[in-house]
């Protein structure tokens, strides 16, 4: 078998988290360090996320802030975004020459609109810090041995002998195998993040719409999930920031019954005495007008306007003059409390998130080493620890990589390892 040289740290994996490690650790003196990636290209998830755009973090400013965006794995952030977060993020991209931008709604992307852009400062940064990136190398197999030294096998048959290693794959199931393999207990992975496809064809009608402020509610288990923001009517059901955001919180849940549930729409977010008080208002001031033609609630479009008062068994051509009671109390429960039929997940957003990995109580997220292993380090996505969408998993790939890559440094220093 033939063996190439020694090394200070082998990095398994090269999207971001891997490069940040890799980078940070030979920015702090590590002498050798050799990034291995399975396939052909790395970054593949920074290419593609944000459309090409990559959402590269949020722009909230205080862990406190950043804590509330992740479903799993809130606690022990608490410990690492002290250490590195939003703020140190932008300042390590643009120390590096990328010039990044805020949105209105938080995100922050580079000014060039290209993900590209990403890339390529990751590429400059880790060339120049002498990071060895090596392509189509699977690891398959790591084993500690003697001396707190490890040997990684590839699937080509090449191996690479180092004093650290940081497993940093994602959910590749290969990186999870080998963390098993090093004594590591997995939380199975589950997807997280993704749309809900509907049994009611009739509103699909409204393909294209978008709604602000509803507020969106799933209650089943014994548990209560809520949201509120935007949400996007598709072609296949419904999607959307505050869709997406639910679907994180409870993915798990929504695993365990096989994504059959019902949501809950308040396509108005405010009481029924508000909503009854705009509707008799209309009965009042536009008695001969239809109610296809002028209603109260601005931000409905209209299509989806025709669609509730379709579902509420209401004429378009119904007079605000002859909107009855009775009929205004179906249209203020559909407007209030519009029930909608979950049978399946939608397309995933944010690039495949999924919940599950390694358990966050085997690592020491002060230096995102193992407790089960010495010498063995976890970023990224292999843990158990995933983020809704807006640049929050990138945040916590940039975060654990930084810590742990100053960590190993910190270690090899201490072990005189590092000239």
């Amino acid at each position: 078998m033939h063996l190439n040289k020694d090394f200070q740290l082998a990095v398994v994996g090269g999207g971001a988290s891997g490069f940040m490690g890799a980078i940070k650790a030979a920015e702090e003196g590590v002498t050798s360090v050799i990034l291995l990636e399975a396939a052909g290209k790395t970054l593949e998830k920074v290419r593609i996320s944000g459309g090409g755009r990559c959402n590269v973090t949020h722009a909230s400013w205080v862990p406190s802030d950043l804590i509330p965006n992740y479903p799993r794995g809130k606690l022990p952030l608490k410990a690492a975004f002290s250490r590195f977060a939003t703020g140190d993020a932008v300042a390590w991209f643009e120390e590096r020459g990328l010039e990044l931008v805020i949105e209105k709604d938080g995100r922050i992307f580079p000014k060039s609109n290209s993900s590209g852009e990403v890339i390529s400062c990751l590429h400059q940064s880790a060339s120049r810090a002498g990071v060895i990136c090596l392509k189509k190398k699977a690891v398959i197999d790591v084993e500690a041995i003697d001396k707190g030294r490890f040997i990684l096998r590839c699937k080509d048959g090449s191996c690479f002998y180092s004093n650290k290693v940081l497993l940093a794959t994602g959910d590749n199931p290969i990186g999870k195998s080998i963390a098993s393999s090093l004594g590591h207990e997995l939380v199975p992975s589950v997807p997280s993040i993704f749309s809900f496809k509907l049994s009611d064809q009739s509103l699909l009608n409204c393909a294209g719409i978008s709604v602000d402020s509803v507020k969106l509610t799933l209650n089943f288990e014994d548990q209560l999930f809520e949201e509120e923001g935007r949400i996007l009517i598709t072609h296949k059901g419904i999607s959307g920031p505050a869709l997406l955001r639910l679907s994180a919180f409870a993915a798990r849940s929504l695993f365990n019954i096989k994504y059959k549930a019902l949501l809950r729409i308040a396509w108005v977010n405010n009481t029924n005495e508000y909503i009854s008080d705009l509707l008799k208002q209309y009965r009042n001031d536009y008695p001969c007008q239809t109610l296809s033609r002028v209603h109260p609630f601005k931000f409905i479009p209209k299509r989806l306007w025709l669609h509730l008062l379709y579902k509420s068994d209401i004429s378009n051509k119904l007079r605000w003059a002859n909107f009855s009671s009775f009929k205004e109390r179906k249209l203020v429960e559909i407007l209030r409390s519009d029930a909608l039929e979950i049978i399946g997940k939608g397309p995933f957003g944010e690039e495949f998130v999924t919940a599950g990995g390694v358990q966050l109580d085997e690592v020491n997220f002060k230096t995102m080493e193992s407790n089960r292993c010495s010498g063995l380090y976890f970023a990224g996505e292999i843990l158990d620890i995933d983020g809704v969408t807006g640049g929050f998993n990138f945040q916590h790939c940039w975060t654990s990589g930084w810590l742990a890559g100053k960590a190993i440094a910190n270690k090899l220093e201490e072990k005189h390892l590092i000239d």
